[in-house]
């Protein structure tokens, strides 16, 4: 009798604990933004950190990849853009800076909507320096990247890329302007280890787009679907256009 009523609880046991694994496993759904904003200056050249927010909080994704940011330059009047962003967006910010400019910095930037686990910055190469800003979450990792003009140097990006992917153990999500098209060596060099989730849809420049240069991609160590990919309508804010993904992610 106490074997029957030990087993019966054993069972029990194992049950409860075989429904709670399945709940850790469950697939997270994401929605994430690339967006080069031209230090926040539109298609008429005004910097208007209201509009550029707006472009943010009308679609409202987990995470926001930005490039071309300025970080308290005389050009931006000693602002800085990212925070003026996270202000009005209620988003986290981290910023990476790339290069000192106009007696402050520039580089690319992260807003988060949940608080960032950690952060890490990595040096590429290029005449102008560029970054891998690697920004840590619950479940899941984004990294911000804007490549070089210069094919050899996007080339040699891409191993340093690949290597920090590597590190990780969470799904690791690269989003930027990565300067190449579709076919291009670079990104067939990118597509060997990672799963591309953006579509082929221009996104620049923003006012006629006809090239394809900014993309979402997952490093090939989780299954990913691909919910949804959408170039935003906005053909003024900056001379890129938004670019949002929507996934979801296996463990």
């Amino acid at each position: 009798m106490k074997k029957l009523i030990f087993d019966a609880f054993l069972l029990i046991f194992l049950t409860i604990a075989a429904f709670l694994l399945l709940l850790s496993i469950k697939p997270v759904q994401i929605q994430i933004m690339t967006y080069n904003v031209k230090h926040c200056a539109g298609m008429d050249l005004v910097v208007d950190y209201d509009r550029t927010a707006n472009v943010i909080s009308k679609t409202q994704p987990n995470v926001v990849a930005i490039q071309e940011l300025d970080s308290m330059t005389g050009r931006s009047g000693r602002k800085y853009q990212l925070e003026e962003l996270a202000n009005r967006t209620n988003y986290y910010p981290v910023f990476g800076k790339a290069i000192d400019y106009d007696g402050g910095g520039y580089g690319v930037g992260v807003l988060t909507k949940e608080h960032p686990l950690s952060t890490k910055r990595i040096s590429l190469p290029g005449e102008e320096p560029r970054l891998l800003l690697v920004v840590e979450l619950k479940d899941y990792v984004i990294a911000c990247t804007h490549l070089d003009l210069e094919e050899d140097t996007r080339l040699a990006s891409i191993p340093l890329i690949i290597e920090e992917a590597n590190y990780w153990q969470k799904p690791f999500i690269i989003a930027g302007d990565l300067n190449d098209n579709p076919d291009s060596q670079v990104l067939k060099k990118l597509k060997k280890y990672f799963t591309i989730n953006s579509g082929n849809e221009y996104t620049f420049p923003a006012d006629k787009p006809n090239e394809c240069i900014d993309y979402v991609a997952t490093f090939n160590n989780c299954q990913v679907k691909t919910i949804e990919s959408v170039v935003v309508d906005e053909p003024e804010v900056s001379d890129h256009r938004p670019l949002l993904v929507k996934l979801q992610l296996h463990r």
